[in-house]
């Protein structure tokens, strides 16, 4: 059989018309993207333009609105979602408790005013310089690092957006508006105050802001007036104690480009108002004593001011915060004082 085999193969190889042709190789593969390759997909095509068209329109435009670190807490939460706590307090720093403690109120003075001590004048304590640390600068000095983070990147954004130069006039205009608001507040409810000049102020925006809020105040007390905690040596300068829906109050004059319509948006102000209280109800040159507050924010396009009241419950909260942040002050003064040399 064998050599029937080769025979027949070599008359197949002798033949003129036979001829072996190398196959194509052909490949299998199990994988099926070399079967079928699927199209290309643009990543982009799946986002949501409707979502983030406002957001494209502000970085493309050369005019976009100023950023503010309220419109920045936004921004972040739509593009990255709510800020999420790594860790929760600590029960005892929750819990915690200043070690200066000093009552808001004083038993020594009357809740409330006879006719005797209410001065038919506001009183206008000027504010002494010296070396005592003024309410302002311990708010500035204990921030949290978070206050500052958020502060330093709202500067840094208008900084890109209106230039050194520009940022520099834009604060300048902002104190100043500031400046002529609390002017125009002082004429419109001092007993002295120019007719002329108080029918110029309502003009300003700012004051066409707080009309509502104005028809509640009277008996003025004080405007632009010193005050000094006796006991925990701090001053201030307050805008104005009055009455507001009958209830006797420091009242702080605020200014915002951005509604706020809760307190909580007015950051550290609820804390200076209250040292504002305390400092009254503890300094000398006051015979009576406040028991509330009130933050008041007008706005420049003469929209209605957002009033913040706050009541004595609300006031004695916040005081607690307010002596921490001063105790935290005092130690970061005396550490200072401590690493300067001789």
């Amino acid at each position: 059989k064998m050599k029937a085999f080769q025979t027949i193969c070599r008359q197949l190889r002798s033949s003129k018309g036979f001829s072996v042709e190398p196959t194509t190789r052909v490949d299998f593969s199990t994988s099926s993207y070399s079967c079928s390759r699927k199209k290309k997909v643009n990543p982009y095509e799946e986002v949501d333009q409707g979502r983030y068209s406002d957001l494209v329109q502000s970085v493309l435009s050369s005019r976009g609105l100023a950023q503010t670190p309220e419109s920045l807490f936004e921004e972040d939460n739509l593009l990255y979602g709510p800020v999420s706590k790594c860790k929760p307090p600590k029960q005892d720093e929750a819990a915690k408790v200043p070690g200066n403690w000093c009552p808001l109120f004083n038993p020594e003075k009357s809740m409330k005013p006879n006719a005797t001590s209410t001065p038919t004048i506001p009183l206008r304590i000027p504010l002494q310089r010296n070396t005592i640390p003024s309410v302002t600068k311990v708010l500035q000095q204990t921030m949290t690092s978070e206050q500052i983070f958020y502060l330093e990147r709202w500067k840094q954004r208008m900084i890109l957006e209106l230039g050194e130069d520009g940022f520099a006039e834009y604060s300048s205009n902002i104190f100043l508006q500031g400046k002529r608001f609390h002017k125009a507040l002082e004429s419109i409810l001092s007993p002295q105050g120019d007719l002329k000049e108080r029918d110029e102020n309502l003009e300003s925006g700012y004051v066409e802001s707080v009309q509502h809020i104005l028809k509640d105040v009277s008996g003025v007390r004080a405007l632009e007036s010193a005050v000094q905690h006796e006991t925990l040596k701090y001053v201030g300068l307050l805008d104005c104690v009055a009455e507001y829906q009958g209830k006797l109050c420091v009242i702080d004059w605020k200014t915002s480009e951005k509604p706020k319509p809760y307190i909580r948006n007015t950051f550290d102000n609820p804390l200076q108002v209250v040292a504002y209280v305390g400092a009254i109800n503890n300094d000398a040159n006051y015979s009576f004593q406040v028991q509330c507050g009130l933050i008041v924010v007008a706005y420049k396009d003469g929209s209605p001011a957002h009033p913040h009241f706050m009541d004595t419950e609300l006031c004695s909260q916040y005081w607690a915060k307010w002596l921490l942040r001063l105790e935290e002050y005092t130690k970061k003064e005396k550490n200072q004082n401590i690493q300067k040399p001789d």
